[in-house]
């Protein structure tokens, strides 16, 4: 039976079927799978591997390009859609790959932008179990720092290798460059030498000043408010905690009941 675009666009939201649930575990899967392929192929490994790793990758790269196509499809508003933050990194995630065959450098460096797809599952909540608003803040802080350092990781990478492969030799000397260098710890053990090696450097820098005391911040102060909030389990979707003045559920809006009130230690 064919899918109308109702029912396609319903399965790619949908988290409580288990059809829908399966494809957006499969996709969020499979963007971490791809990611991986990139850093294995950072590293010395036999051709025949590689050769193996390079036609997973294009099997994964059809599947998005089939996914964004759908979503396109069953987009009431096409012209929104495609202007959408979630459909350009989408799009930043397949293009590379289909423009392989123009010489255009810098295209091969959206790749690392591929991670950046999991956002989408993150702000959905019950698809990794989380059950609380406070518990997917989390989870998006922390992926958020994890998803920069991993693409300046790549970037940083794929443009030292090429001109000073002795120092940024794999995926991980990549990644140490680039926690030393966002920290502002700066050992000074690693350092790059292209000019555009250097501008992202400087960018490393400015992004570890201005966005990890900010994401830290926020979710110590996630930290405190959760530590301040009593137990009261929402009768209507079972939200468990709330603030202690909170007289109806901040999800669902169901009074609440007092009496099952108990402080969280």
């Amino acid at each position: 039976m064919l899918l109308t675009k109702e029912k396609t666009a319903f399965y790619l939201a949908d988290l409580e079927t288990p059809v829908g649930k399966l494809i957006n575990l499969t996709i969020a899967g499979l963007v971490l799978l791809s990611s991986g392929i990139f850093v294995a192929e950072t590293y010395n490994i036999p051709d025949v591997v590689r050769f193996h790793l390079n036609i997973l990758d294009n099997i994964i790269l059809f599947i998005f390009a089939l996914e964004y196509f759908l979503r396109f499809w069953s987009a009431e508003d096409k012209v929104k859609y495609v202007l959408s933050f979630y459909s350009i990194i989408d799009l930043i995630a397949i293009l590379p790959s289909f423009l392989g065959a123009i010489d255009i450098s810098f295209l091969r460096l959206l790749r690392w932008f591929r991670i950046l797809r999991l956002i989408r599952f993150i702000d959905k909540k019950y698809l990794f179990g989380i059950s609380s608003e406070d518990g997917v803040i989390f989870a998006r802080i922390l992926f958020t720092l994890f998803a920069i350092i991993f693409v300046y990781s790549g970037l940083i990478y794929q443009v030292e290798h090429p001109v000073n492969s002795k120092v940024f030799t794999t995926f991980l000397d990549a990644f140490y460059f680039s926690i030393v260098t966002m920290t502002t710890v700066g050992f000074g053990d690693v350092t790059p030498t292209s000019e555009l090696g250097r501008l992202l450097t400087v960018l490393m820098i400015l992004t570890g000043i201005a966005l990890i005391p900010w994401q830290v911040g926020d979710l110590i102060r996630r930290l405190v408010k959760t530590a301040n909030q009593v137990e009261t389990v929402c009768p209507g979707c079972g939200l468990a905690f709330h603030d202690a003045d909170a007289v109806f559920c901040k999800s669902c809006g169901t009074k609440l009941y007092k009496h099952s009130q108990s402080k969280v230690k």
